[in-house]
């Protein structure tokens, strides 16, 4: 397998670390707006970077895309740049003959009259539009296969086929007890793509209603997270797997709840209202005269790089799928999660949590692909595919899942 990799960040970097451990791709090449960003993640490898060289591509630029997959006789883009550049990349992918792997979907628009009770576009919407051309072509787009999604979603499928016979609700729950060393607002993934979650209409998934959405931050509860996270208030976000898991798994009803915390909650509120959270550029005043800004773009400008905070990090940081059915006739409910340690994910890989616990997913499908315990054609989720070889490769990388009864 030769794999393009396009985005050298925290998760771009942390992906190279974790491929460079394993044996079953040829080569990766690793593809930046910023060349030098992506030749420091490679030289970062050492000795064990000899598979890997580095590239500069405008992510956006689905010719130049295109034409470095067919230069490298690459076979899989992995895209590892935030959601606004979903849709060049797959595209890219498909006009090269490649396959694709990401770790979000295309965006979403709110209903223009009703956003807090309907769907307007939903995440994930132009790449399914797209999924009988996959289809046809005997290509696969594997979308969502991040941790949040994507191991979240494997959970839902593993749930689904070994542990009930039933499934009345699926839960993707996600709490974290990280704190920062000198900063009093430091999220520790990216903040544009955490204003996109969480300012949106969060959608729920019911039998027989199918996609709605509700207020941003509704249906307060606290879950209790396990390896000594303990209690945190969760709250609905739009999120992947409401729109991934209902595809492939029979539930009767489907969430995503978040545990931000009241003062991270209050922030986003604030950008919101002073409209931070805006993409569409406005006009500024700058040296060289009027300058076009996104007001987003200048909030993550302010804010420290996510990959950069690892070693002030503390703490650590659970995903899992909480679900509740029937099994044997009796009720069941249970947690399956991922917990990652920051101080063993810095130690072993020198990358924070958050980026290492979303980077390792991707690589452990990857491997799947290229081994054949993984196959298909079309733009599929995680769901789509056997769980059980998933989750014991995942253990085989060192970073065991868990299963607790309710």
């Amino acid at each position: 397998m030769r794999v393009l990799l396009v985005g050298a960040g925290g998760v771009g970097t942390a992906v190279t670390r974790i491929a460079a451990r394993r044996p079953f791709f040829d080569a990766m090449v690793v593809a930046d707006y910023d060349r030098a960003r992506a030749e420091s993640a490679v030289a970062a490898l050492g000795e064990r970077g000899t598979r890997f060289r580095a590239e500069r591509v405008d992510a956006g630029d689905e010719a130049a895309v295109a034409a470095l997959l067919e230069r490298h006789s690459c076979d899989v883009l992995l895209n590892a740049t935030d959601p606004r550049f979903v849709m060049p990349l797959f595209r890219a992918a498909r006009t090269a003959g490649a396959g694709y792997v990401d770790m979000a979907m295309s965006l979403s628009r709110p209903h223009p009259e009703r956003p807090y009770q309907e769907c307007g576009v939903k995440l994930g919407d132009e790449q399914f539009a797209h999924a009988e051309e996959w289809e046809r072509a005997g290509a696969l787009a594997l979308v969502g296969m991040g941790v949040e999604p994507g191991l979240s979603d494997v959970f839902a499928r593993h749930a689904a086929d070994e542990l009930f016979d039933t499934i009345e609700e699926i839960g993707v729950r996600d709490g974290a007890n990280l704190t920062v060393d000198g900063h009093d607002f430091a999220p520790s993934f990216s903040i544009w793509t955490t204003i996109e979650e969480c300012l949106n209409p969060p959608v729920v998934y019911e039998d027989g209603r199918g996609w709605f959405t509700t207020e941003p931050f509704s249906e307060p509860e606290v879950f209790d997270f396990p390896d000594g996270i303990g209690p945190v208030e969760c709250v609905n976000v739009e999120h992947e797997e409401v729109l991934l898991v209902p595809r492939w798994v029979p539930a009767r009803r489907v969430t995503f709840k978040y545990g931000l915390g009241r003062e991270f909650i209050e922030t986003l509120r604030t950008l919101h209202l002073l409209g931070l959270d805006r993409t569409d550029p406005v006009t500024v005043p700058g040296a060289a005269g009027p300058v076009a800004v996104s007001p987003r773009d200048v909030v993550a400008a302010c804010l420290p790089d996510p990959a950069t905070l690892g070693e002030r990090m503390h703490g650590k940081t659970c995903a899992g799928t909480w679900v509740r059915g029937l099994k044997d006739g009796a009720p069941r409910e249970v947690y399956l999660y991922h917990v990652v340690d920051n101080q063993w994910s810095m130690k072993e890989y020198g990358c924070q949590a958050v980026v290492w616990q979303t980077a390792v997913n991707p690589v452990v499908a990857l491997e799947l692909l290229a081994t054949g315990a993984w196959s298909g054609a079309g733009v599929l989720g995680p769901e789509a595919f056997p769980a059980r070889p998933y989750l014991d490769l995942l253990t085989e990388y060192g970073s065991p899942w868990g299963l607790r009864e309710q």
